[in-house]
């Protein structure tokens, strides 16, 4: 097959026409999502052969690749995004098949003086924040979600809060690969990027908690509750900027998570929530509660023991109404300590072996069939991303699998209430039954990483970036339009850096902006572009049991993720002028 390299001006030799026309993939996604509120999955096959239509006709990129192209991004949507997302919710349903899902709601109770909204943003800012930083790529959003259905949260306001949640700490997410892929792109340090990642990011992150208090429980929510939201907003905000600057940008997030956790249990001391028993009562927590307990009680037992389904998914009679003991809240907890117990070290250990190198080395690099070989860059030489890494160990979803193993294994052993008798190969069945539970939203993300595979190796994505970037001094404003558009498509903002943070580069330096500020820029973009991902979307529908109902999610958030876009746009253009200029380094 004949070489091809993406041109960013195929269409009457413009780059705008070409722009435009590249733009048609992800329309017909939106309309057909949050217009025709078609399902994600169908939307999805649409907007891919929309792509595959504009690659071959429009880019003059030819069939064959295109479709390989298709095949490329679906085996990545399948392994490692899917992979992650189904071990992921797979864990919160042991923590259910076992009947540790009760006691956790109750340990929840006694955190945030039982306010289940100051419970709500904890567990979404603060635990989000946490698991971002050591999994990313979806598994943050899934955990969250399931947990924040634990405390009784209706599903929807649950799904739109952990997905507003997580734009705070993903510039920072997965030990900072985001900064990391852009300073290997553009040889700029990571040090001065995370730096200047850590005076934008923040000025959101304070905000985002109060957005959520507003998302559970609207105004009054946050009348109740503002002060807390506030010292949760601050401290996270301060140690981003501290730990990014004068510290370590890679430890960022795990810093602001913990010392925003902290500075909550702390503020609880001297601070009491308002209006707690009325928000449960609006926000039907106490009801649906008893209606769980109905629903299993109804529907029969299983394994021998107490368990029910409900809807097809594995659920647990309430506790048998006995005050929570150490050990009882000990095992509720444990699951998340572990994950982040096994996720640290999978990420940090570097004791006698440097265990990230060792477990990167297991990856085995695939280049894609006749596609890597024909598909060339400018230099004539092969684009890396033809290169397919399959993370059979070092995926952050093999690790929540040897999380949930081992859960599963202390569950089983240490039963100490002897109703539920759950069995490690009660768990491991368990595994299929999610599988089936997540198969349309699985069709849904591995179409959609097919469509973002199309839309760059065609050029589509690129020509859409190069004619933001003709805008001159003004590109300063538009910057975070690209990570914002490029983490919307692909879901990741490594994704989205990788994309477009040379260009950023190119573009600072043609402008005569600072490039370290276009590429953060770009970066901090990708954070509130994470929350409209069609991946991420479906992440979210399927974790809370609202399969197919992504387009009212969408449209729940989508005002929260251009509204914080726009806010983002004029900090990083007030600071290339000596408006804000003093905040940069």
């Amino acid at each position: 097959m004949d070489h091809f390299t993406p041109s960013t001006d195929p269409v009457l030799n413009s780059v705008a026409w070409s722009a435009i026309v590249g733009l048609l993939p992800l329309l017909t996604f939106f309309v057909l999502l949050a217009v025709a509120k078609t399902k994600a999955h169908v939307a999805g096959a649409f907007a891919l052969l929309v792509a595959l239509a504009v690659g071959i006709l429009a880019f003059k990129m030819p069939a064959g690749l295109a479709l390989l192209s298709a095949t490329q991004g679906g085996v990545f949507g399948a392994f490692p995004v899917l992979w992650i997302v189904v071990m992921a919710v797979w864990l919160y349903q042991v923590t259910v098949l076992s009947g540790r899902f009760e006691d956790l709601r109750r340990v929840f109770d006694v955190i945030g003086g039982g306010d289940v909204r100051l419970q709500g943003v904890l567990i979404a800012f603060c635990f989000g924040g946490l698991l971002e930083a050591l999994a990313g790529f979806g598994a943050p959003v899934a955990i969250t979600a399931t947990m924040l259905l634990a405390l009784g949260l209706p599903p929807l306001r649950a799904a739109a809060a952990v997905l507003v949640a997580n734009t705070a700490p993903v510039a920072f997410g997965a030990m900072a690969i985001p900064i990391t892929t852009a300073a290997g792109l553009t040889g700029l340090h990571a040090t001065d990027i995370g730096a200047m990642v850590g005076r934008q990011a923040p000025l959101l992150a304070t905000f985002v908690p109060l957005i959520l208090l507003f998302i559970l429980d609207g105004r009054k929510g946050l009348k109740d509750c503002w002060p807390a939201a506030l010292v949760i907003g601050f401290s996270f905000a301060a140690a981003q900027f501290l730990c990014s600057n004068f510290f370590s940008y890679e430890l960022t997030d795990i810093m602001a998570s913990l010392v925003g956790l902290g500075a909550a249990v702390v503020f609880f001391r001297l601070w009491k929530p308002r209006g707690t028993g009325a928000a449960r009562d609006r926000l039907g927590v106490a009801a649906e509660a008893a209606a769980a307990g109905a629903a299993g009680a109804a529907a029969g037992s299983h394994g021998g023991g107490n368990t029910a389904r409900t809807g097809g998914v594995a659920t647990a009679e309430a506790a048998d109404g006995e005050g929570l003991t150490p050990a009882r809240t000990w095992l509720a907890l444990f699951p998340y300590f572990l994950v982040i117990v096994v996720f640290g070290i999978a990420k940090l250990w570097k004791l006698g072996v440097d265990l990230p190198a060792a477990l990167a080395a297991t990856d085995i690099k695939i280049p894609w069939p006749v596609l890597h070989d024909a598909l060339v860059g400018a230099d004539g030489k092969p684009l890396s991303s033809t290169i397919y890494v399959f993370q059979w160990l070092s995926s952050p979803g093999t690790l929540l699998l040897i999380t949930g193993l081992v859960v599963a294994i202390v569950y089983a052993r240490f039963d100490d209430r002897g109703r539920f008798h759950m069995t490690v190969s009660d768990a491991v069945a368990e595994i299929g039954r999610t599988i089936f539970k997540m198969r349309w939203a699985g069709l849904t993300i591995i179409t959609v990483l097919a469509l973002a595979y199309v839309m760059n190796n065609s050029g589509q994505t690129v020509s859409i970036g190069v004619w933001l970037a003709g805008t001159g001094s003004f590109f300063a404003f538009l910057s975070p339009v690209l990570g914002w558009l490029g983490t919307a498509v692909t879901g990741s903002d490594t994704s989205a850096n990788a994309l477009f943070a040379k260009l950023q580069q190119t573009a600072g330096v043609n402008a005569g902006i600072d490039p370290n500020l276009l590429v953060a820029g770009n970066t901090a973009g990708g954070v509130v572009g994470k929350l409209i991902s069609p991946q991420n979307l479906a992440i979210a529908a399927t974790a809370v049991n609202l399969d197919g109902q992504e387009s009212v999610l969408l449209r729940k958030v989508v005002g929260w993720s251009v509204g914080l876009l726009v806010v983002l746009c004029t900090i990083v253009f007030l600071q290339s002028t000596p408006v804000l200029g003093w905040m940069l380094p």
